[in-house]
């Protein structure tokens, strides 16, 4: 199988994850719930892993990585912690819905949702969207960012908006679903920002793991409560991260794996990652642009776009082109990806896009492949 559908979960892993998740199973007790060797053994990993995230976003306490099912996950617990009093909350027109969902419950609340819609591969008018609803009177209670779409790969001029809410003593929750792992992230940089994130895409770690960074000083309200193998006698949750976050057992084979996607990152640079997945977004656009009945979403430059690329079929109903490439042993992605916002934003709406996304283990054998399967659809 020809596998383009990275933005939704990476397949090809190093080889190290999927060994160290054996040893998980192995070996690995019950982190925080003994003193024996299975126990400290899974103290030990679980610490490591934060430690290796800790170094690769320029978190300065380990203790601020926390541990979580998934993006989705994390960005509950982010949103539950930054909406401490109801009023309006910000967020661009290329959310998830594992973002939009959340806030559409908060309206019970007394909160208000406002989408600062800006045109595809426009950071510039994005940010001005941001600075003009920050400085119009008040009233924001927070501000919700994707860094990348998920759709198109647009990357957001996320680092500028944060530093505007900083400066406005506005709470910021940065969705890092598709830039964590090809984007450079330093939480050192970004103070005062919950950094959500899935462990099984751009990390290279297995399913049902995902990251929270959570701002120094910050005592996140937790979404699930139970015990966490600390401070046992007390009633209510622990006032410390990360035992205030992470109830009940780990999924150690999990974090097992996530440390070695963090440490194969680590070594070969997320500037590297970014490099290859844009050169063959690059040599993949260069054919699409060429057909008439394409119309390709993509960036003139492509220093605002990741390795990912949308295109719609004049005639041709997405999900349908996507199935056929299927039967042809090519897996890419269409429909509306769960970003309904992003669609309306790009005018793609109701019937959405085909697309494509790359990882670090996708060669240029890989889009001559896409484009014969393609062609014969067209």
């Amino acid at each position: 199988m020809i596998y383009l559908d990275n933005a939704a979960t990476t397949l090809r892993k190093p080889p190290a994850v999927a060994r160290a998740m054996g040893e998980a199973l192995r070996r690995g007790g019950g982190a925080g719930r003994g003193g024996h060797e299975a126990a400290m053994w899974a103290a030990d990993t679980l610490f490591a892993c934060r430690q290796e995230a800790a170094a690769l976003f320029g978190v300065d306490n380990p203790e601020r990585v926390t541990f979580t099912a998934n993006a989705t996950h994390a960005l509950g617990i982010a949103i539950g912690s930054a909406a401490r009093t109801p009023g309006r909350v910000l967020v661009s027109g290329y959310e998830h819905n594992a973002v939009m969902r959340p806030l559409e419950a908060l309206k019970e609340k007394g909160f208000t949702v406002e989408i600062l819609s800006a045109p595809l591969f426009e950071p510039e008018i994005t940010l001005h969207r941001f600075e003009e609803a920050l400085g119009d009177g008040g009233g924001v209670s927070f501000v919700v960012c994707t860094h990348v779409s998920n759709v198109f790969g647009f990357i957001l001029p996320a680092e500028r908006i944060a530093r505007l809410c900083h400066a406005a003593g506005v709470a910021f929750v940065l969705d890092a679903a598709q830039s964590a792992g090809c984007l450079p992230i330093d939480a050192a940089a970004l103070p005062g920002v919950y950094i959500a994130m899935p462990g099984h895409k751009g990390l290279y770690g297995p399913q049902g793991t995902g990251l929270l960074i959570s701002p120094a000083n910050a005592l996140p309200e937790p979404l699930l409560r139970g015990g966490t193998g600390s401070r046992s006698a007390d009633a209510a949750m622990p006032d410390f991260l990360p035992d205030r976050l992470e109830a009940g057992t780990h999924n150690l084979p999990g974090v097992a794996g996530l440390l070695e996607g963090l440490r194969y990152l680590r070594r070969r640079g997320v500037d590297s990652v970014l490099r290859h997945e844009r050169a063959l977004t690059e040599s993949l656009l260069r054919t699409l642009s060429r057909r008439p009945r394409l119309r390709v979403y993509h960036a003139d430059h492509l220093f605002c776009q990741t390795g990912v690329l949308a295109f719609t079929v004049e005639g041709m109903d997405a999900e349908c082109i996507a199935e056929q490439l299927a039967q042809k042993g090519v897996a890419v992605r269409a429909g509306l990806h769960c970003a309904p916002a992003a669609h309306r934003t790009a005018q793609t709406f109701p019937g959405g896009a085909v697309r494509v996304s790359f990882s670090a283990f996708n060669t240029p054998r890989d889009v001559d492949a896409f484009l014969r399967a393609l062609e014969g659809l067209l």
